[in-house]
């Protein structure tokens, strides 16, 4: 932005018809059209509008900052006719209208119903374009308009979620030049957002009609021949125009406003399908005997891609549209986990991407701790102005010993040592932190409690300020003491102690082993209630266990870290009737106080837990029981747009209705949820790779009975790629290798 020029300044109320984000609604129902190409994404209602305008749960962003709040398309003749709405693989939507003949006031005329069919093609790439095309169907010409109105309120993520300000930035009025709009805010971090709306292809009198809207819309007068089409398109480009670097941990990738001319559509359309086939390649290939399953994993490997964003020049996967799209410790280590059979390089990216940004201070406004790994980064301006601690934040007591887990398991099934390796300095820091966190002084025990009155309450994975409640309702207080963290903990030292050993460090080895050791002995004594068969959720700042009865047990089992026969009985308990919805396991067992199966995490259903508690129970020999999670997620995804996971959804029981309940404002897609897919599958299928000793280990298979066939084409195990075909029998599947290419792998199967 030229600093030099005359500045008009605007009031939101003015512009927006509102002066604070935050208190907009919040949801606007749960069918919505998602597109998203690296850190550009768009949330539209079905019709591909935002609207209403400033809704919390729609709009076009960059990375943290709403670039579009408002986008509606209107018609002559009033709201044409939906007839559908759809989103490709590759994220492309195509929404198809038609206006009728009764919205012309022709109601008893002989002339078809349906007479002009609108077509609206949506897509990301660097900008968002969306391609208008008419067709007249009528055998006389006809004079048509069309609006595009918008706005951009340049809110943060954080007054999307809810957060209200003490004060906000700066609003120019719109600016028109030529056959464009300008929409610039003046950020309370020294930044200056812009959005830059384009009209381009047929139009009449382009730069009057964005003038006589005032910079805030576009009308456009168009002429219609028999059997005649038009074509246009609004391209919106998005970014910083001016400002500091974003955050203290380096300048995050703001791009200037994209400028220049635009591609077709149908060559951004091209380029995007080439890029998706491309990742499709690369990854494992899932055929099976049901069709819809296998576009179900098809859907979740493009969601991969999909959720990828840049910063520092690195890729790395965000946890999920809309609330999420940015990286998150947590999220980014579990599903790298998860996506391990399908696209092993998630985890890769996820944990290069950590170790730089590991805790090297101890700094409480960030409960920030040398080696810790940070919970969340943010580059929006409530981030880059202090406002919030996400530059990055640090509070997350579980992402540090998931850093080791993740790290090991990528080894084991890529045998990549030089980036093992080169990660190895950040690992012995993460185990240092580590050590310190457990330490005997502390009770041998990895507890939490935030320093910063900013920061979170609760540090596990249920991190809502009710997410970790006794049986009768009432909240712990921390310090507390989570199990899943303990288990992830001593699956951490098991796992790095492993490594060391095929390192030859057998001294350091031995040294983790037996800290493992003594850490799985503590949770035993201080957290198993025998009564209720499982184990507490956690302790809290007096020692006391923590009873209600939640799915976080199946963590322990998912980190080996509890006694077999204690195993059994956790395994069981997730599957009865308090803890099974009949569309997976809740979050916590129903008939308790805090039960509430609308809640965020206290009765809800997330698929990547019910992933992680599956694979516990396949490593405890319980595979059919993992099958039932795998059939009851399935059962519930087929009601799902696109067969795709949300982030979670209602624990609602299964006897009191026959479809499972969308929860509002779940992200979807999220990326732990739809790589939830090929954990359940290599649950299943008993899969443990041994990349060094060039061995995959499939132990006691098993096929749920509407799975007949199930082949994996292309699976990685070090330089090998195997194709597995299982088929199901009666009591087990029966294995069979197909193909090896690229090394030797041997392949030994127990059944």
């Amino acid at each position: 932005m030229d600093d030099a020029r005359a500045v008009s300044l605007a009031r939101p109320e003015d512009l927006l018809g509102y002066s604070d984000p935050s208190t907009q609604p919040e949801a606007t129902g749960v069918d919505k059209l998602v597109l998203k190409r690296g850190n550009l994404f768009l949330v539209a209602n079905r019709l591909g509008d935002v609207a209403p305008a400033g809704a919390r749960d729609l709009g076009l962003f960059l990375t943290d900052t709403r670039h579009l709040s408002s986008w509606k398309l209107s018609v002559k003749g009033g709201p044409p006719l939906c007839l559908s709405s759809q989103v490709s693989p590759e994220y492309v939507a195509q929404i198809d209208f038609t206006v009728t003949s009764l919205h012309e006031g022709d109601l008893l005329g002989r002339e078809p119903v349906n007479y002009v069919h609108l077509r609206r093609d949506q897509i990301i790439d660097d900008v968002f374009v969306e391609r208008i095309v008419l067709t007249n169907f009528l055998d006389r010409p006809i004079s048509f308009w069309l609006e595009m109105a918008w706005a951009a309120d340049f809110a943060d993520v954080f007054e999307i979620r809810g957060a209200q300000r003490a004060a906000r930035g700066t609003y120019e009025v719109p600016r028109v030049e030529k056959d464009r709009a300008i929409l610039r805010y003046d950020g309370r971090d020294g930044r200056g957002y812009a959005t830059e709306i384009r009209l381009e292809g047929l139009r009449a009198d382009g730069p009057a009609r964005l003038s006589r809207m005032g910079g805030r819309g576009a009308r456009v007068d168009l002429h219609l021949d028999p059997a005649g089409k038009v074509e246009l398109s609004f391209v919106v480009a998005a970014g910083i125009e001016r400002g500091p670097a974003a955050g203290r941990r380096g300048r995050d990738e703001d791009r200037e406003v994209p400028r220049g001319p635009s591609a077709s559509f149908d060559a951004r359309a091209h380029a995007t399908r080439e890029a998706y086939d491309a990742w499709g390649r690369g990854a494992t290939h899932f055929r099976s005997s049901n069709d819809l399953f296998d576009l179900a994993l098809h859907h979740a490997v493009a969601d991969l891609k999909a959720l990828r964003v840049y910063h520092f020049g690195e890729p790395v996967i965000s946890a999920g549209i809309p609330w999420y799209t940015c990286p998150f410790g947590r999220d980014a280590l579990i599903t790298g986990y998860e996506a391990m059979l399908a696209a092993p390089e998630v985890a890769r990216d996820a944990l290069r991407f950590l170790a730089r940004l590991q805790g090297t201070v101890d700094d409480p406004e960030r409960d920030e701790e040398p080696g810790k790994i940070p919970h969340e980064i943010r580059f929006g301006e409530m981030a880059s102005a202090g406002e919030v601690p996400h530059s990055p934040y640090y509070g997350s007591a579980d992402a540090t010993p998931l850093f080791l887990v993740v790290l090991d398991e990528y080894d084991r099934w890529t045998g990549d040592r030089a980036t093992v390796e080169s990660l190895l300095p950040a690992a012995e820091r993460a185990l240092g932190w580590l050590d310190r966190a457990a330490a005997p002084a502390r009770g041998g025990l990895v507890t939490y409690a935030r320093r910063t009155p900013k920061g979170l309450r609760n540090q596990g994975w249920k991190d809502s300020h009710d997410g970790v409640p006794f049986a009768d309702g009432r909240p712990a207080e921390p310090p507390i003491a989570l199990v899943e963290v303990q288990g992830y903990a001593v699956d951490a030292r098991r796992r790095m102690g492993e490594l060391y050993r095929r390192l030859g460090r057998d001294a350091d080895a031995e040294r983790l082993l037996a800290a493992a050791r003594a850490h799985a002995e503590a949770i035993e004594e201080r957290f198993w209630m025998e009564q209720a068969g499982t184990y507490a959720i956690a302790l809290d700042r007096e020692g006391r266990q923590v009873d209600a009865v939640t799915s976080n047990p199946g963590h322990l089992l998912f980190s080996g870290a509890a006694a077999p026969d204690r195993a059994r009985r956790v395994a069981a308990s997730l599957l009865d009737e308090r803890m099974w919805s009949g569309w997976g396991i809740r979050t916590l067992g129903a008939g308790q106080a805090a039960y509430n199966p609308l809640s965020y995490h206290n009765g809800t259903v997330w698929p990547h837990d019910n992933a992680l508690c599956a694979m516990g129970m396949s490593a405890y020999g319980e595979v059919e029981r993992a099958g039932e999670v795998l059939t009851g997620l399935w059962q519930a995804a087929q009601h799902f747009r696109l067969l795709r996971f949300p982030e979670l959804f209602c624990g609602l029981g299964r006897d009191g209705g026959r479809f499972p309940v969308h929860y509002p404002v779940a992200c979807s897609p999220q990326a732990w949820s739809s790589a939830a897919w090929f954990l359940l599958v290599r649950a299943v299928l008993g899969l443990h790779p041994d990349a060094h000793a060039h061995t995959l280990h499939v132990r006691f298979p098993w096929l749920p009975p509407w799975l007949d066939e199930l082949t994996l084409e292309g699976v990685r195990v070090g330089a090998a790629r195997a194709t597995l075909r299982f088929l199901r029998g009666p009591k087990s599947a029966y294995a069979e290798v197909v193909d090896v290419e690229g090394g030797p792998l041997r392949v030994r199967i127990e059944v």
